[in-house]
């Protein structure tokens, strides 16, 4: 008779997944290293890699690079998109503008526990310091440049920089090309006016990031929500029919590292977009402001990297990596250039030549390399404890996304539960959070939310988390409870 024990990896991965399933090793906890494992076990270290190739092809742990293994929360992605591509809307027929105020409102309040913006704050994600060194020494050496206007086309070292580290993404940037900007923000105000008119519909990700909502109002355009899969990002599909019917002027993406969904568009994918885009000749506005946040080591290139005649113009900033208060951003506009140059001009003419030469010395030192690898090990650190905690405290059933970069989390919570309701609550304790409808101009989502671990993960942030799932809870309990009146 065959023998059918099980081998020693075996063994061991079954010994772990059983300590997973029991929660001695709960989720986004670190697994022993190999050579620890190893040793405590007596047993080869190719034994514990094979053991532990097996807990990764369960699904049950991952590996972090240069970090090590972690168990991994245990929670279903999001379902795909029910929202089917819906005609044009202005964003200011429904209540979104009104409750994005709120949330704001709520930063300026002391006592507020900020589980909402994806705003990091503190020494843990900036590298301050060394900036102010950085800046310290220029200004020694050029004095008089804090008493010199600053003009287009702004800090020579930076572009390069930017430029050079555009070839990370795929991106083959000229310095002379690049246009300094008022953080991103600037940059896709700058993008949109340059290519639409009063009027025009533009087609945006939905879910999509919230702030593009008061943009595309205060410039009299309309939204076309499109598909967007939590996994995969934007529908190719549905744009493609969008773009041949001619029902969008201009759309707004952010394939690398999705703001709410945490996604990277395929490759393939992204190639077929940067083709219909030119084949049409409609712009698509790149937002890549989280793209050197991508957890992997190797980045996913951007869709400006398939561009063949410059109808994508790509806009990012170093507001979440290095320097919020520097608001340094830039963009490459293609065939719009020119008009976005002119633009640039009109609206703040150019960016402070201490603060970009600073971010451009830094750039130029490789300190940014070092400080991005840290950077995304903290992030990645935070995303998989605050699932973990979304599993244990949220009602069962609720969803989330695991992001590949950035620091936000998009929730779908279960029957019974209306994240508008639940916004109010936590306000109420003095809990700041984002609820659905914030990311779609018309107001869908209901039963969704935005989490962003960019903050330190003590106790306050801790305490008012597991909070918002008690509220969850309470909120699906009293409407079973609804029901079962109605029913019985």
């Amino acid at each position: 008779m065959q023998n059918s024990a099980p081998t020693l990896y075996q063994q061991l991965a079954d010994d772990l997944s059983l300590a997973i399933r029991r929660g001695t090793l709960p989720p986004g906890s670190r697994l022993p290293s190999v050579r620890r494992t190893a040793h405590s076990r007596q047993l080869s270290l190719n034994t514990v890699v094979s053991a532990y190739r097996v807990l990764e092809d369960r699904g049950l742990i991952e590996a972090r690079p240069q970090s090590g293994y972690y168990v991994r929360s245990r929670l279903p992605s999001p379902a795909r998109p029910a929202v089917t591509e819906s005609g044009p809307a202005s964003p200011t027929q429904n209540a979104v503008l009104d409750l994005i105020g709120t949330v704001l409102q709520a930063q300026q309040t002391e006592g507020f526990i900020d589980l909402a913006l994806a705003c990091p704050r503190g020494g843990d994600f900036y590298p301050g310091n060394k900036l102010a060194r950085l800046m310290g020494q220029i200004l020694r050496r050029h004095p008089g440049m804090v008493s010199t206007y600053a003009l287009p086309p702004g800090s020579e070292r930076l572009r390069t920089q930017i430029a050079r580290r555009g070839m990370d993404l795929g991106m083959t940037l000229q310095p002379d090309n690049i246009i300094l900007t008022h953080g991103c923000m600037e940059a896709l105000q700058l993008a949109l006016r340059a290519v639409t008119r009063h009027g025009d519909a533009v087609g945006l990700e939905s879910p999509t990031y919230f702030n593009l909502l008061p943009l595309l109002a205060s410039l009299g355009l309309k939204a076309v929500e499109i598909p967007t899969d939590p996994q995969t990002g934007l529908s190719i599909d549905a744009v493609e029919v969008l773009l041949a019917e001619h029902r969008i002027q201009a759309l707004v993406a952010m394939p690398n590292v999705h703001n709410p969904l945490g996604c990277c568009m395929p490759l393939d994918n992204k190639k077929r977009l940067a083709k219909l885009v030119n084949q049409y000749q409609v712009p698509l506005i790149e937002d890549a402001l989280y793209a050197e946040l991508q957890f992997a080591d190797t980045l996913a290139p951007a869709v400006k990297a398939f561009d063949a005649d410059g109808w994508v113009i790509v806009c990012a900033s170093y507001t979440k990596t290095l320097a919020p208060d520097f608001r340094i951003g830039w963009m490459e506009g293609g065939r719009f250039d020119a008009a976005l140059r002119k633009l640039k001009f009109a609206s703040s003419v150019a960016q402070p030549a201490v603060l970009a030469e600073t971010l451009g010395a830094f750039l130029e030192s490789g300190g940014y390399d070092h400080h991005l690898r840290t950077l995304k090990r903290r992030y990645a650190a935070h995303v998989e404890k605050v699932r973990g905690l979304i599993a244990r405290h949220f009602p069962a059933g609720t969803r989330a996304t695991q992001p590949q970069g950035g620091f936000l989390i998009w929730l779908e919570l279960p029957e019974g539960c209306d994240s508008v309701a639940l916004f109010h609550a936590a306000m109420a304790e003095k809990i700041s959070l984002i609820p659905g409808p914030l990311s779609s101009p018309g107001g869908r989502y209901r039963n969704a939310m935005r989490l962003s671990c960019c903050y330190p993960l003590d106790e306050r942030y801790l305490t008012a988390l597991v909070r918002v799932g008690q509220l969850a809870c309470e909120q699906q309990e009293q409407a079973r409870r609804h029901g079962h009146e109605i029913n019985g």
